[in-house]
Formats: C-alpha cells, sequence, structure tokens
C-alpha cells in the first residue's frame, strides 16, 4: 500500500524521496526492520493476550530435562509470525505480483490449519489435536493451488539466455543492448534446477516424454504432484523440528535467508547471466516478503529464545514449513531443499527410522527396539545429556553450513 502511494506522490508530485520505495533493496531493507519491530513490540501484548486466554502448553512427561518448566508457557505463537509478516508484506511489496499473492494465500492456509490444530488441543482438550488426515488434506490443496498457480498463470514464466552466436549478432548491431534483451521470450515451463550438475536444468516433461514425445502436454500434472509432495514433506519437518526453544524458528531463519538470495539473483537478468541460471521474471518481488518473514522469525526468537516465554505451535511450524516450501519451488530451486532444509530432513528421517525400526523389531524379536533414545534427533540428544541451549546452538551451526553449501552450488558444478 505505501508502495503505491509513494510511487504516486512520486508521479504526481515529485516529492523528495518518494522515489526509494521504487527500489527493491530499499523496500527490502524496511521490510525487515518493520516485522522486527511488530515482533518484538507487539509479540508482548501477544503474549499477554494467550496467557490471560489460558492457551498455555500441555507437556507430557517425557524424561527431559527442564521439561515441568515449561508447562503452561503460551503456545499459538505462530500468530507473531504471521502477524509480523504481512502487514510490511501489505505496506511494502508490489500487491499485485503473483508470488506475492501466491504467498499470501499460503501463509493464510497453513496457518488456518495450525490455528485449527492447535484450538482443538487448548480448547477441545484433545491431546491429538486435528486429526492426521485433515493435515495432510490441507496440504495437499495448497500443494495443488500452488502448483496449478505456478503452471498455468500468464506471470509466472521463466527466460533463457540466447545462443552465444545470437547474442553476438545482436550485441554486433547495438553493443549497449540491455541484458534482458540476450534472453528469449518468456515461456511457460516445467523446468527446475538440479545442484551440483554443469548443465543444471532439468524439465519434468523428460520424465514422460521418453515413452511418448506426444505426452509432453502432461507434464504439469508431474510438476503438481512434486509441488504437493514437496509442501507436505516440508510443513511436516518444520513441525517435527518445533520441539526445543529458538530451534525451528532460528533454523527456518537461516533457510529463508538463503532462499532470499536465490530470489534476488534469479529475477536479476543481470546477475542471473553472470551466475548462468534461470531467469525467472518478477520472481525477485519474492524478496520483500523473504526480508519480513526473516524480521519475523528473529523478532519471534526475543521471547522464544531459552526459556521460552512463547512457542509457535503448529500454527507457526506449519505455516513456516508450506512457506518455505512454496519459496523453494517458486524459484526452481525445490531440489536443493534436502541440502539447505538438511535439519528438516534428519528430524523428519530419525522418526520415520525410529517408528519402522521398532515396528520391524516388535514383530521379529517380539519387543520393539529403538535407534535413537528418542525421536526426532533433537530430543535424542536431550536424552543423551545435553543442554537444549547447546543443541540449539549446534543445529543452527550446521544449519549455516548447509545454507553455505547450497549457496555455492550457484557456481560449483
Amino acid at each position: 500500500m505505501l508502495y503505491y502511494l509513494f510511487e504516486y506522490l512520486e508521479q504526481q508530485f515529485q516529492l523528495p524521496g518518494a522515489s526509494l520505495f521504487g527500489f527493491l533493496t530499499f523496500r527490502a531493507a524496511m521490510a525487515i526492520i518493520l516485522s522486527l519491530l511488530i515482533s518484538t513490540i507487539y509479540g508482548k501484548r501477544i503474549i499477554r493476550f494467550l496467557q490471560k486466554q489460558q492457551v498455555g502448553e500441555t507437556i507430557r512427561d517425557l524424561g527431559l530435562e527442564g521439561q515441568v518448566e515449561k508447562a503452561g508457557t503460551p503456545t499459538m505463537g505462530g500468530i507473531i509470525i504471521i502477524l509480523a509478516t504481512l502487514i510490511p508484506v501489505l505496506l511494502l511489496s508490489k500487491l499485485e505480483n503473483i508470488y506475492i499473492i501466491l504467498l499470501i494465500v499460503t501463509t493464510l492456509w497453513m496457518g488456518t490449519i495450525g490455528f485449527i490444530d492447535d484450538y482443538i488441543k487448548k480448547f477441545k482438550n484433545d491431546k491429538e489435536g486435528l486429526k492426521g488426515k485433515f493435515k495432510v488434506l490441507g496440504q495437499v490443496g495448497l500443494g495443488l493451488i500452488v502448483g496449478l498457480t505456478l503452471y498455468f498463470h500468464d506471470d509466472v514464466t521463466i527466460k533463457e539466455e540466447l545462443p552465444i552466436q545470437e547474442q553476438q549478432l545482436l550485441l554486433a548491431e547495438n553493443p549497449n543492448l540491455p541484458a534482458a534483451k540476450l534472453f528469449d521470450v518468456a515461456e511457460k515451463s516445467t523446468k527446475t534446477t538440479i545442484p551440483f550438475v554443469k548443465n543444471n536444468e532439468f524439465d519434468y516433461s523428460d520424465l514422460i516424454t521418453w515413452i511418448s514425445p506426444d505426452l509432453e502436454k502432461y507434464a504439469w500434472i508431474i510438476f503438481i504432484l512434486v509441488t504437493i509432495t514437496i509442501v507436505t514433506a516440508v510443513s511436516n519437518g518444520a513441525n517435527l523440528t518445533d520441539g526445543i526453544d529458538g530451534l525451528a524458528a532460528g533454523t527456518s531463519a537461516i533457510v529463508v535467508l538463503t532462499l532470499g538470495i536465490f530470489a534476488w539473483v534469479s529475477g536479476n537478468v543481470i546477475f542471473s547471466q553472470y551466475l548462468n541460471i534461470m531467469y525467472i521474471p518478477q520472481v525477485e518481488e519474492i524478496t520483500i516478503y523473504i526480508a519480513a518473514f526473516v524480521g519475523a522469525l528473529v523478532g519471534f526468537l526475543w521471547y522464544n529464545a531459552y526459556p521460552a516465554q512463547v512457542f509457535m505451535g503448529d500454527t507457526g511450524s506449519l505455516t513456516i514449513g508450506g512457506i518455505i516450501a512454496v519459496i523453494a519451488i517458486a524459484v526452481r530451486k525445490e531440489w536443493l531443499i534436502p541440502i539447505l532444509c538438511g535439519i528438516f530432513l534428519a528430524e523428519n528421517l530419525s522418526v520415520m527410522l525410529q517408528v519402522s525400526y521398532f515396528k520391524y523389531t516388535r514383530k521379529k524379536y517380539g519387543e520393539g527396539r529403538r535407534i535413537f533414545k528418542m525421536s526426532p534427533l533433537h530430543h535424542h540428544y536431550q536424552k543423551s545429556g545435553y543442554h537444549e541451549s547447546k543443541i540449539v546452538t549446534r543445529f543452527w551451526i550446521v544449519g549455516i553450513l548447509l545454507a553455505i553449501i547450497t549457496i555455492v552450488t550457484l557456481k560449483i558444478r
């Protein structure tokens, strides 16, 4: 909204300073500052409101250190993250941008699912919360919306560099030709990026066109199925990671900040040409959303760091996972998720391995055995005697390392 206001003031009255809102970097900086202020200043008021409503966390005694003291800590703190993200986005972004619209829908969609889950747990006295099948149905529904939008919407396109010979001819005719003119026309595509491969673009249509070239028109179905899988997996991974103070928020901030770099270079014609990566027109606007989201996560850590004054609940964790998944898919970097979201992956796998091995050994030996002392993985280290602050810090360090490896894939192929 402020973007449109200052754009009008610039055009009509040449108001000094109004042109700043035309710069992506300025709006991103404003977004992160505003979201930090909202989450830290108003976060305390939201926590007090949750306390008055007696929205306290019910803690099952799992024999973990400090667990009893956390009982009654307000949950549903994901509301702080959602509000601190959406308000700056609505004020500073181009609201007609399809990627911004898609992320707003994602935030509200996953936030609603998480809120319903938390509401059932706290006010209906049902520890299980929203049934798993309904959660999955909601995640699949979002994946379907995202997949269909990213394939069929007219504003979602990619551009590829023209062959070298054509570029040389164009530059010979006009040495001052803008870099954008060295790219082919925008087109619909099911292409994505594969890390550590020289020719790193992969088209999902290749999965079926080897059977018959006529099947290319059905490639969108493959793209949508992949989108649904990623949205479901990442949102569940973020949900499992939210187990100790500051872990999910801090890890997610690292992940989202890294995706912000990819969004910025993918939407910048000069950097995408220099790095030889897919140029995606209009996707750079996601940077505003990412800046606001990072600010909201860091601001939330003000109250969620050990000892936590508030938990994000499923309202926050499911929303975080959904947003990360949609950003990665939008910038065509979804195959970097196993690296970038390695913490989420490890948490997910630890649960899957623990449950599978327990069932297998119970069937074979008559008693269930465990790989880890407890799952998800962070609880294993708690059971091993590590303080949760040390676990969180080390997980953050691993997350930073994974983020660096992810960024390095821009050049190492």
